[in-house]
């Protein structure tokens, strides 16, 4: 019996499709002529006592979190990740993928676990994390689609899937997650008084001090402030930050936003414009006095506290 054959008898999940077409790595790794010894050995696909690559790991290859309570799905999804170069590891309960989470830059999510909810951990993930999560799931109806997306997942696939829309998705979760072509669009450094935002080193400061910020708090601030004259929809801020465009805007941005100004120590950054959508601000603006961004700042202070 042929692999194909092998794998997709396995897997009750993937959908018996034609084998699908090989695809490049996502980050390029040398072959033997650039390696030699145990390095090259590892960088061929040499796995340690977990399953994970060793050696060039972190730096040459994207590493994929699978949770999957299905042993036989779970085997059958990282043989084929492995063979288009991800580097995979398994974890078989949500209480082992809280604690995995963190290595990995992709996760992998069946939302049927043994011992939690598949969505309580794709919201804890999310509340510590902008790390990217596609739920995979069997859970097909459209008031679970909604709930994924509204936990925190950035994608959403049921089961059973073709393997190839899964790695369609996965490239498309992960162009969102690193976007290269919205940032030469704009310019690289942004410079508004002691506020610095480097799209190049993904970093605020302020007065040269580094702000920890979220991705999406990043994405979000970058946005305003590369249109500074500009009043920004909620509608438009789903859309380029959060890549919806069918989500009604909620308190998702709000939460951002009042996050966002707890950091920044002032609500002047980010000026309100009741019922239209949000633009960039300064020290300087009259606004950042108005009684309902101050309340907001200091929401987001507690949140940054909490």
């Amino acid at each position: 019996m042929n692999q194909q054959a092998t794998t997709s008898s396995l897997d009750p999940h993937i959908r018996r499709t034609a084998a699908p077409p090989r695809i490049p790595r996502p980050r390029s790794v040398s072959g033997p002529s650039g390696l030699s010894g145990p390095v090259a050995q590892s960088a061929q696909g040499g796995r340690n006592g977990n399953g994970r690559t060793e050696g060039l790991r972190a730096e040459d290859t994207l590493r994929v979190l699978v949770v999957e309570s299905d042993s036989r799905a779970a085997e059958t999804l990282v043989q084929g990740l492995r063979r288009h170069g991800y580097d995979t590891s398994v974890a078989g309960t949500g209480s082992k993928a809280l604690e995995a989470y963190g290595d990995a830059d992709l996760v992998l999510l069946d939302l049927e676990l043994p011992d939690l909810d598949g969505l309580e951990i794709c919201r804890a993930i999310r509340a510590a994390s902008d790390i990217p999560v596609i739920a995979v799931t069997a859970r097909a109806s459209e008031l679970d689609r909604v709930l994924g997306l509204q936990a925190g997942a950035d994608d959403y696939v049921v089961k059973p899937y073709g393997f190839r829309e899964l790695m369609a998705r996965m490239e498309a979760v992960m162009r969102r997650a690193r976007p290269r072509g919205r940032d030469r669009s704009v310019a690289q450094v942004i410079t508004a008084g002691p506020l610095t935002i480097d799209a190049g080193t993904r970093e605020i400061r302020l007065g040269g001090r580094r702000v920890e910020v979220t991705r999406k708090e990043f994405d979000l601030l970058r946005l305003l402030a590369s249109q500074p004259e500009k009043v920004i929809s909620r509608k438009e801020l789903m859309t380029q930050v959060w890549d919806d465009n069918w989500s009604r805007p909620g308190r998702t941005i709000d939460t951002h936003v009042s996050s966002l100004r707890g950091k920044l120590g002032s609500a002047g950054w980010i000026i309100t414009v009741r019922g239209v959508g949000f633009r960039f601000g300064h020290l300087g603006n009259a606004e950042r006095h108005s009684p309902e961004n101050s309340r907001e700042a200091q929401l987001g202070t507690a949140l940054t506290i909490a």
